[in-house]
């Protein structure tokens, strides 16, 4: 069964000469939705690096992790190395284009967030856990697989393999 995201873009016509039509015009071009799986193993693969990075160098290593969670989706056109390997792409919802670094680090705030709390034993742990659960049943249970970071930062992740779709 394959998913698919629509995007949508409304059309006026020149407010100052009149000219155009006047009721909105939907342009409808559909992406598909990347599969909750591979999302999955995208994000290992970063939490991967982010888990070398802290063992490689304890006390810095930490912040970098923490940095490549929360910028890794604004490098190579929405593209972290989780998602380059795995075929996805991050992309704004208003729009075809990618996410840059803003969009990151507001969608990632809530794993970044968790990770700073996975430093702490125990409740952390819990806090974290929780909300990556969280975060996952959002994937899940959204039609568009959207997550709360991706609510707010109003970006979707998509199966960059097919988004060459005719115009």
């Amino acid at each position: 069964m394959l998913d698919f995201v629509i995007l949508c873009h409304e059309l006026e016509g020149d407010p100052l000469t009149g000219e155009g039509p006047t009721a909105k015009l939907l342009e409808r071009t559909v992406y598909p939705k990347a599969h909750v799986l591979n999302r999955f193993i995208a994000k290992l693969i970063d939490l991967f690096i982010v888990v070398a990075a802290g063992e490689i160098a304890p006390p810095v290593g930490f912040l970098c992790g923490l940095a490549y969670i929360l910028i890794a989706d604004g490098f190579a056109g929405g593209r972290s190395i989780g998602k380059r390997l795995v075929g996805l792409q991050t992309m704004r919802v208003d729009g075809r284009d990618a996410a840059g670094f803003r969009e990151s680090i507001i969608r990632n705030l809530p794993l970044g967030g968790a990770q700073i709390a996975f430093a702490v034993p125990y409740v952390g742990w819990l806090v974290s856990l929780a909300v990556l659960a969280f975060e996952g049943f959002l994937i899940i249970g959204n039609e568009q697989g959207r997550r709360l970071g991706d609510e707010v930062a109003r970006t979707h992740v998509l199966d960059a393999g097919q988004l060459a779709v005719p115009d």
